[in-house]
């Protein structure tokens, strides 16, 4: 658990990080030493900004592979500009953006028999899931819930975000679970 003020430091940075986009065209640089000992833990991280309600971009990171901190500086700057469904932040929406991010725990691998106990060991608000069958691989984060609070419903749309048919099932199909610590503006 981050403390207030870790928080404070990642919302404020990831702020940074788009506005430095915007005057520089790249991330915010910054020494993750100068930062607490948890924000020097390598940790994984979802950054979501919204412009009234709206998604605006998100990109993250599964796998910890850098300190949260500059996980969280990188993909502020790439939910702002690099996000393909979005074109790049414009100066004119920057006052506006919501951030959002989400750290994610380590994903841990489920065991199910059949797609229906699969289903019956999902956690909805919790769990979020990372599913993955040859080179197809899709994530859905824990608060994509709230729009899809069916299991079955939830894993038939994260199978076609792998680009998988929603009723695809085979003896090589994977499903990690993962719980986040959510915070924003």
């Amino acid at each position: 658990m981050l403390t207030d003020t870790d928080k404070q430091h990642l919302l404020s940075l990831a702020r940074e990080s788009i506005r430095h986009g915007l005057d520089y065209g790249s991330p915010l640089q910054i020494n993750s030493h100068d930062f607490s000992e948890a924000l020097q833990a390598q940790r994984a991280s979802f950054v979501t900004l919204h412009i009234n309600g709206q998604l605006r971009g998100c990109i993250g990171s599964l796998e910890a592979r850098e300190p949260l901190i500059s996980n969280v500086v990188m993909n502020a700057f790439n939910a702002a500009f690099r996000d393909p469904r979005f074109a790049p932040l414009g100066s004119n929406e920057f006052d506006s953006i919501h951030i959002h991010i989400e750290i994610l725990s380590v994903p841990e691998p489920i065991t199910f028999a059949s797609q229906a106990d699969l289903i019956s060991q999902l956690r909805p608000g919790v769990d979020g899931l990372v599913l993955s069958d040859g080179a197809h691989r899709g994530t859905f984060l824990p608060t994509v819930w709230e729009q899809l609070p069916q299991p079955e419903v939830f894993l038939q749309h994260l199978k076609n975000k792998a680009g998988l048919p929603a009723e695809h099932w085979s003896d090589s199909l994977v499903v990690e679970r993962y719980e986040t610590e959510t915070f924003e503006e």
